[in-house]
């Protein structure tokens, strides 16, 4: 019988990419709440700091790192001299606006490193410290589903980070790591300023209207805990019925139209 206890995350170990603000501080919050414990990574220092505060003021014992995800030996050397992960989360990435053809060689590599190289970096250095029952969750994105012109190569990554996921829920099976992903959209960050094109108001595309980074907080729990201790290799959309919604929007009169 399911138990409320299965969802808290009491002496457990999360580890949280791109911590700092955003939807990686409104997961650390969460997590500090459920008894996690933290080690959070992020090239911002103030805002880092920030959110460790906060986190600590909720109780979590917490673990700060200045880190770029795209540097391999720096994520290395950090994360061997931990002694234990429970929850990996995948958070750090972004992207800017510009057609595919468009994008200089440089700022591609950016793109591939920032949202697909940080997390092939983090799985293969923490998947030694995980044991049995260990949760990894991967952050990707409504894009991944659907075209993404303007943005070809972030959606790109993204798809990768998600079909990547499955592939290790298969074969970190046999270790008792589960591996899934949360594609969000919907949920304005401070990363998100500016990102926004055209003139329609995206948020009649979102069944349930704009959301807030903190929405993000309940699938990330529910698939750290024991709870979800039978779910591997799946996505939670946590985008306000945006993939659902595939083109579909709300017109004046308050009827979905294509």
């Amino acid at each position: 019988m399911l138990s409320p206890d299965a969802f808290r995350l009491d002496s457990k170990v999360a580890l949280i990419t791109g911590a700092a603000q955003g939807l990686g501080r409104s997961m650390a919050l969460a997590f500090a709440q459920y008894g996690a414990d933290l080690l959070l990574c992020d090239r911002k220092v103030d805002e880092l700091a920030d959110t460790a505060q906060a986190a600590r003021e909720l109780g979590a014992n917490v673990v700060t790192e200045i880190l770029d995800v795209r540097d391999t030996a720096a994520v290395n050397q950090w994360v061997s001299a931990l002694d234990r992960i429970d929850v990996l989360i995948n958070n750090a990435g972004g992207t800017f606006h510009g057609a595919f053809l468009d994008a200089s060689d440089k700022g591609q590599r950016s793109l591939v490193d920032e949202n697909f190289t940080s997390v092939t970096n983090f799985v293969r250095a923490s998947v030694p410290r995980m044991a049995a029952g260990s949760s990894i969750i991967n952050i990707t994105s409504v894009e991944a589903y659907r075209a993404a012109p303007g943005f070809g190569i972030y959606g790109a990554m993204k798809a990768a980070v998600e079909h990547l996921s499955r592939t290790l829920a298969l074969e970190l099976s046999v270790q008792g790591i589960r591996v899934n992903t949360i594609a969000p959209d919907g949920l304005p960050t401070p990363g998100d300023a500016g990102l926004i094109v055209g003139d329609d108001d995206y948020g009649k595309k979102l069944a349930l209207g704009w959301g807030t980074s903190d929405d993000i907080s309940g699938a990330a729990v529910f698939l750290a805990s024991s709870a979800s201790r039978y779910i591997t290799g799946t996505t939670v959309h946590v985008d306000g019925g945006s993939d659902a919604s595939r083109g579909w929007h709300l017109d004046s009169k308050g009827n979905w139209v294509p």
